[in-house]
């Protein structure tokens, strides 16, 4: 049985165990299809989970909006658009391999953005809501290419030739504090460039990026700190039923 079929099946957690195993291996004719397809699979379940907490969070009030002191109001979700298969492209070529993972988000779901404010609870803005923008596709007139040229100069500036800086990241979310509008750290991204099939999502820890969003959708969207019992029950009403990536 292929990779995809074992993960269609429900073997999930091993197929991503001997993905991870292989490393940049997945990049061999006889495994990028099957992988590649694992990856994109995972996103389309991945893009459902989310429509379904969009769907909840505005039914229960919820406004989206930016992370600023004005709360401009900000659509949740962005498809991608024509821009986005020349984006992947452009990636592979400025950074390096690029894991499967993210071409497949980038593709197939779009950009993020659950940043905002609920009516029941309080604390919601400061659980880390689910942040992943990847072509950055609100920002009108703006370039994703000279964003990520400028993260890129900006991270050879401040380190140099030093041996210990390790990969870039490619920023595609505000840490947690950030989100709630408070002055925080580096932005959440992915190690490039990575060969792959899922990559590392750098974060408050490195973690396996599908390990992060698995996390993420078992919070229902909104995986950071609470401290109320309404933060609890309404990230256990949104987590309800979401699908294991």
């Amino acid at each position: 049985m292929d990779l995809l079929a074992r993960y269609r099946a429900g073997a999930r957690e091993r197929v991503w165990h001997e993905l991870r195993q292989l490393g940049d291996r997945v990049r061999e004719p006889d495994l990028a299809s099957q992988a590649q397809a694992v990856c994109d699979e995972m996103a389309l379940r991945a893009r459902h989970n989310i429509e379904v907490i969009v769907d909840r969070l505005t039914t229960q009030g919820y406004r989206f909006h930016d992370n600023d002191d004005e709360q401009t109001p900000i659509a949740p979700t962005r498809t991608p658009t024509a821009h986005a298969a020349p984006l992947d492209d452009w990636l592979t070529g400025r950074f390096g391999p690029v894991p499967m993972a993210v071409s497949s988000w980038l593709r197939l779901v779009g950009d993020v953005w659950l940043v905002g404010t609920h009516p029941s609870w309080p604390g919601s803005a400061q659980a880390d809501p689910l942040v992943l923008e990847l072509e950055y596709s609100r920002y009108q007139g703006a370039s994703a290419q000279d964003f990520y040229d400028g993260e890129l100069d900006a991270w050879r500036d401040s380190t140099g030739d030093d041996p210990s800086a390790g990969c870039f990241v490619l920023p595609v979310a505000p840490d947690r504090l950030h989100k709630a509008n408070i002055s925080g750290g580096p932005p959440y991204g992915f190690r490039v460039p990575d060969g792959c099939a899922e990559g590392i999502f750098v974060a408050e820890v490195a973690i396996p990026f599908v390990d992060y969003l698995n996390q993420v959708f078992r919070s229902g969207g909104f995986p950071g700190p609470v401290q109320d019992e309404a933060g609890w029950r309404i990230r256990r009403e949104l987590a309800e039923g979401l699908l294991p990536l």
